[in-house]
Formats: structure tokens, C-alpha cells, sequence
């Protein structure tokens, strides 16, 4: 059993935090008022940079265990992306000296893995659009063993105390191992888990405060409009990008974050390096987490959540009241 002591513990809070300097340096450099919204060089480099970096940390400490991320390098190694590949390898290098395009690459790809009985699985960086616009994103990642999240490290540089948007802070760190709670840090090097997460005690499903994006990516917003009538919410939304979200509901600063089905893409299947993380911490917080029909997340089906559709998370006490409002929205 992993405990807040565990090795695993320890460095998937180094990694989260090496990684969330490594982005946020990045952004820092290249995301300028310059760049024009259709420039996602930015995003893009950092996004290859931070999986090349955690490949490269699991490869020497856990060299048996396989890495299931969101990138691979195919694009990387297209004659027109010669720029990008050595911009990403300029940026690790001084974390990596031994680093040259191939061996970038290489760490890159070791995240093409598929899931095992045990693995880590990571996205590089949640919430491109919010990290493009210099607002919020997270870098997470997790160990699943037997199908099951174990242990899963958030990491939101533009938040602090993991609820309150502040560009400039310390940034804030969610950490959350199975049977031992969750927690919240700073992303600052050298200091110790603050405090035990806990998920607001609020039973009035008027005064839930939904977590929302500010992006339509993969959800229905007109439908997340219907859920909160049938729910009859009152209290204002809370809008932020990324898996932030659920670092936010861990905090008990919002009480419920759903993700339901697009109409441009109804067959929609959540990719697990979207959710382990963040479910786990909103578990451990005393929240619950389930899919649209109430139905535990399955990790174990592969690099996708394919026995489940969309996503309800909670603060518990209002999940039930939420899964009936679903099920009313979609008679």
C-alpha cells in the first residue's frame, strides 16, 4: 500500500513540480503579446518537453514500469517539424545534458505504451487554451496498478492554495494516494504538503457552484445549461480551464464538474490521462466520481475510459440529485 512516504509518493511530487517549472518557463519565453491566436508553437513544444522530461525520470527510477501519455514524436520527426524537435531539446537540456533530438524522441515515445498492471500515465499539459492564454492548466500525472488510481499528483502553477487564480504564486500542488487522503502543497521545491483536502459539505443543490470551462472542447454546454435547471442551481458557475477543476472541488471551493457529450462528437471516449489524476483527488477529498450513469471510472479498459461515457464529479452529498437531473435531461 502506498502511504504519503511511499518512493513512488515522493517522486511523483518531484517530477510534477520539475515538469511545472519546465512548462511554465516555456510559456514564459514564448507566449509573448506577439503571438497570434492561431500560433500553438508555444503549447506544442511544452507539451512534448514536459512528457521527453517525465519519460526520462521514470525511465532511471521506475525502468520496469511502462509510461501511457498523450504524445508521441511521429510528428516530431516529420522534415517540417525540425524546428519544433529542436526547440523542445534546447529547452530540455539543461535538465538533461546528454539530450539530442533522438534521444528527446525517444523519451517522448516512451509514453506510446499501453496500459499493463502497473503503469504511470500522464498528460503533459491539461488545458492547451488556458496555458496559451496565460491563464490556468495542470500538469498530471498518476500510478494505476490493477486498473485502479494508487496515486495521483496534480500540479496547477496559476493557482494557489489550490482554489485561487494568481499568475504570479507559488503555484499549487494536489497529491492524493488511495486510503491515505488528499493534500495540498506549493510547487515550490523543499516544502511540505500544506493541509488535508476536503470537499465542500453543502446538501442544497441550489447552491451547488458548478465547475465549468471556459472552452467547448469536448462537452455540451447548452446541455449543461438543461442539467443545471433540472438541478435548479442558483449559485454562479465557477469557470476555469483544465483539470484545475478538480483541484478546485478537492478544495471544496465548487461542488460539482461534469463532462457530457458533445454534439460534434457523441461517441466520445475520455483518454484516462484526462481524469486519473483528478479523480483520485476528488475521492480521497470525500468527494465521489462516476461516469454519466453513476458507473466507477474504468481504468482498466485501456488508453481510453471505453466501458464508460462522459463524467460526473462531486462533492458527494449532491451526487445522487445529479445523476437523477441527468437522467431527466437525457428522457
Amino acid at each position: 500500500m502506498f502511504d504519503l512516504d511511499a518512493s513512488e509518493t515522493k517522486f511523483a511530487i518531484q517530477v510534477v513540480r520539475q515538469a511545472c517549472r519546465l512548462v511554465k518557463l516555456i510559456q514564459a519565453e514564448m507566449v509573448t503579446p506577439a503571438l497570434t491566436k492561431e500560433d500553438r508553437s508555444p503549447v506544442t513544444v511544452a507539451d512534448f518537453a514536459s512528457q521527453a522530461l517525465v519519460g526520462k525520470l521514470i525511465e532511471e527510477a521506475f525502468p520496469t514500469d511502462s509510461l501511457v501519455g498523450e504524445e508521441d514524436s511521429t510528428a516530431l520527426r516529420q522534415p517540417g517539424e525540425r524546428h519544433t524537435l529542436e526547440q523542445v531539446t534546447h529547452f530540455i537540456s539543461p535538465l538533461a545534458p546528454q539530450a539530442d533530438p533522438e534521444q528527446v524522441c525517444a523519451w517522448i515515445d516512451r509514453g506510446g505504451a499501453e496500459p499493463a498492471r502497473r503503469f504511470w500515465t500522464l498528460d503533459p499539459i491539461d488545458g492547451t487554451k488556458g496555458f496559451l492564454r496565460g491563464d490556468q492548466y495542470a500538469v498530471a500525472l498518476s500510478l494505476i496498478v490493477e486498473g485502479r488510481v494508487q496515486l495521483g499528483v496534480l500540479g496547477c502553477p496559476n493557482l494557489v492554495d489550490g482554489y485561487q487564480p494568481e499568475l504570479s504564486g507559488p503555484g499549487s500542488l494536489g497529491v492524493a494516494v488511495r486510503g491515505s487522503g488528499a493534500w495540498i502543497g506549493s510547487l515550490e521545491d523543499g516544502t511540505e504538503l500544506q493541509a488535508r483536502l476536503h470537499v465542500s459539505g453543502q446538501r442544497d443543490p441550489s447552491q451547488a457552484r458548478l465547475l465549468r470551462s471556459f472552452e467547448s472542447g469536448h462537452t455540451n454546454v447548452s446541455q449543461i445549461d438543461q442539467f443545471a435547471e433540472a438541478l435548479g442551481v442558483q449559485a454562479e458557475a465557477v469557470r476555469m480551464d483544465s483539470q484545475a477543476k478538480y483541484l478546485v472541488l478537492a478544495a471544496g471551493r465548487g461542488e460539482m464538474y461534469l463532462r457530457l457529450l458533445s454534439l460534434r462528437q457523441p461517441d466520445y471516449k475520455e483518454k484516462i490521462w484526462d481524469q486519473a489524476a483528478g479523480s483520485l483527488l476528488v475521492e480521497e477529498a470525500g468527494g465521489s466520481v462516476s461516469d454519466l450513469h453513476g458507473k466507477p471510472l474504468d481504468f482498466a479498459a485501456g488508453r481510453q475510459l471505453l466501458n464508460n461515457r462522459g463524467l460526473l464529479a462531486s462533492n458527494a452529498h449532491l451526487h445522487p440529485a445529479a445523476l437523477q437531473a441527468l437522467r431527466t435531461i437525457e428522457a
